[in-house]
């Protein structure tokens, strides 16, 4: 018996909210739009907008906007909470900063229809991250069993490492989840070519959800470019460009793709190229004179 799931993947714009209900409102909306869908896949730093709760002087200053977003982690987890279990979906809300310690880490959360089901952090930082805005990695992949898929999650950079993506791969993960945010071109092509790269190694579906659109009141987030896709591995039983479903760029909005999970362990098994079965091969190879 197949499995068929629809995935939606969003292109999404920064707001400047004038309260919490405004948000509430805004994702509420989102999720509508998208509720044909069985899971819903959100960009990294999405959550920042919340900085605008705090007004323009908190919003504009790196630090202090880390710990406004951060003062909304209940709130935000409760929303996407109600509208996973309203809807009878699941969500991977946008990620944003959270303070289990001194410095934040850059952390994502999964949500169905009966609630939290778990988070992921970043693993790999940017040079941003890591020199300017002083948030750190927290090591540590997690796999989740969900009646949408065996998921993982490649927060932005972490999809441009392919050991991670091998080891997500190795637990037996079908669909990888890589929330993007890039200012850039080279940076969202950067991720996407990761992200197509992961689709291909491991045979598996990757769905890519960037941010989008323009900033002027925080510089974390200032310029955001990208396109929502979903990615296969080019073989016999996908698309031969490995695009299951592309949108425009810059273009906000969800796109979406329906697929056969049951599609992935077929190729793993019987694709017309193996490198799923044939990575060790790959890994034991040593430089000869």
């Amino acid at each position: 018996m197949s499995r068929i799931v629809k995935i939606a993947a969003a292109a999404y714009p920064f707001d400047w909210l004038a309260d919490l209900d405004a948000y509430r409102a805004k994702i509420g909306a989102w999720v509508e739009k998208a509720a044909d869908c069985d899971l819903l896949v959100f960009p990294e730093y999405g959550a920042m907008e919340l900085a605008s709760l705090g007004g323009r002087e908190v919003a504009g200053d790196l630090e202090a906007s880390l710990h406004e977003v951060a003062r909304h982690e209940a709130a935000r987890d409760a929303l996407h909470a109600e509208l996973a279990a309203r809807h009878r979906l699941h969500i991977l809300a946008a990620s944003g900063p959270c303070f289990d310690g001194p410095r934040p880490v850059n952390r994502a959360v999964l949500f169905g229809p009966r609630g939290r089901i778990g988070h992921q952090d970043k693993q790999v930082m940017t040079r941003f991250e890591r020199e300017d805005w002083n948030v750190v990695g927290a090591p540590g992949l997690r796999v989740f069993d969900t009646p949408v898929g065996r998921l993982g999650v490649l927060i932005c950079y972490d999809s441009e490492f392919p050991l991670l993506g091998r080891a997500l791969a190795e637990a037996g993960v079908e669909v990888v989840l890589v929330p993007s945010c890039t200012d850039t071109v080279a940076g969202f092509n950067r991720v996407r070519i990761g992200a197509m790269a992961r689709a291909l190694e491991s045979q598996c579906v990757v769905v890519q959800a960037p941010t989008v659109g323009c900033v002027d009141w925080n510089p974390a987030i200032d310029e955001n470019r990208g396109a929502a896709a979903i990615y296969a591995p080019p073989d016999g039983l996908w698309p031969e460009s490995g695009v299951l479903a592309e949108g425009l760029m810059d273009v906000p909005g969800w796109v979406k793709a329906e697929l056969d999970l049951d599609l992935v362990a077929e190729s793993r098994r019987n694709g017309r190229v193996l490198p799923f079965a044939h990575w060790p091969e790959s890994a034991a190879v040593r430089l000869v004179d």
